[in-house]
């Protein structure tokens, strides 16, 4: 694999205080919620590296690049997010690797935009944007929200794991479902189903329609997938209730409010919470953006592809609102998300910080 990046002194000494913030963010606790702390740490980083850096009012890191020239600039805006899942596993290196809570999900692609944005400086005519959203994997995507509200980038990259040669252009859409049975307390032996019994039956009934649903659909890309994320049940010796919450991943043809309306025609006895909505997305291929980056992924020794993600990311919120040229792209393998095992390789989270440099080189010199 050879790399593009310069071997002067300044890119190395970047790459390398990169991959300390990389390190000490992951020392960082900080699950949906709870992101402060390595907010701060990530602005500070930024303000040293030159970034006009700072919080925002949803809490999310900010830095910007502002490149010169007079009147308007073109913005390009490089979204990661800096919160994680629970779980805490212990941060380690060995045989070339970084493990920790975050270093695939997504504190890795996140480090290495502020690497690649430090590396290449700010551009004539350019705005040039690291951000570290907040709340991605609670559902809430609030700091994406806050964020695509607020601005309107030229092109964006979010900063999710699709490894360093490949990008990804669409995200599967989402559903939460919420359902809580009751029925009044009767003997057991008697013939009336209990409220564990009516959920599971609707379980069935659910996996039946799904079934339905994905008929002559082969790719999980256009598969409706559903999952029970979990179950409870209990009583107080009067009434018994079960309560059962479904997660559904959703193809382009499948609007979250139509699969509303199917799950509750499935069932009338049940009461009905929904949350999560999200409507897949997919970028187009032919821009710019993606120019960029397919060549610089070759000009390192690469073969760059392209996937469709099963999951949802901030591209959900941000791409059908900024309607801008859009994907994602960050060093990592997207199998280890969430596991206690999650880890990065070092040369590949490097070779992703020089991939990303090249392309911001040729995006902004293309103008």
């Amino acid at each position: 694999m050879t790399a593009s990046i310069s071997n002067s002194p300044a890119p190395e000494a970047l790459l390398a205080s990169g991959l300390t913030l990389l390190r000490e963010l992951l020392q960082i606790r900080s699950p949906s919620g709870q992101e402060m702390p390595a907010v701060c740490h990530l602005v500070k980083w930024l303000q040293r590296q030159g970034f006009a850096a700072h919080r925002d009012g949803a809490g999310n890191a900010v830095g910007v690049l502002e490149g010169s020239g007079a009147g308007p600039k073109r913005e390009l805006i490089l979204l990661g997010h800096i919160d994680t899942v629970r779980g805490f596993p212990k941060v380690t290196e060995r045989d070339g690797r970084l493990y920790g809570r975050g270093a695939v999900d997504a504190k890795g692609p996140l480090a290495a935009f502020a690497a690649a944005a430090a590396i290449v400086g700010p551009q004539p005519g350019w705005r040039i944007v690291v951000a570290g959203a907040v709340e991605e994997e609670s559902a809430s995507s609030k700091g994406a929200r806050y964020l695509a509200a607020r601005r309107k980038p030229d092109l964006c990259v979010i900063g999710e794991p699709t490894g360093w040669q490949r990008m990804a252009l669409g995200y599967k859409g989402r559903l939460l479902a919420d359902v809580e049975f009751q029925r009044m307390m009767s003997h057991t032996a008697g013939p009336a189903a209990g409220a564990p019994e009516l959920a599971f039956a609707y379980w069935r009934r659910v996996q039946e329609l799904v079934e339905e649903l994905n008929t002559g659909r082969d790719r999980t890309w256009e598969q409706v997938q559903p999952s029970l994320r979990h179950f409870a049940s209990g009583d107080d010796g009067m009434l018994e209730v079960a309560e059962m919450r479904l997660g559904f991943r959703l193809p382009l043809s499948m609007p979250p409010d139509t699969l509303k309306q199917l799950l509750v025609s499935a069932d009338g006895v049940g009461t009905f919470r929904f949350s999560g909505e999200e409507q897949a997305f997919r970028a187009e291929k032919n821009n710019e953006l993606v120019r960029s980056l397919v060549a610089s992924v070759r000009s390192n020794g690469g073969e760059p592809t392209f996937l469709n993600k099963s999951g949802t990311s901030d591209m959900n919120v941000v791409g059908p609102v900024w309607g801008c040229p859009i994907l994602a792209y960050g060093p990592g393998d997207s199998r280890l998300d969430h596991t206690p095992e999650e880890r990065v390789e070092i040369e590949e989270w490097r070779l992703g910080v020089m991939v990303l440099a090249d392309a911001l080189r040729r995006v902004t010199a293309a103008q």
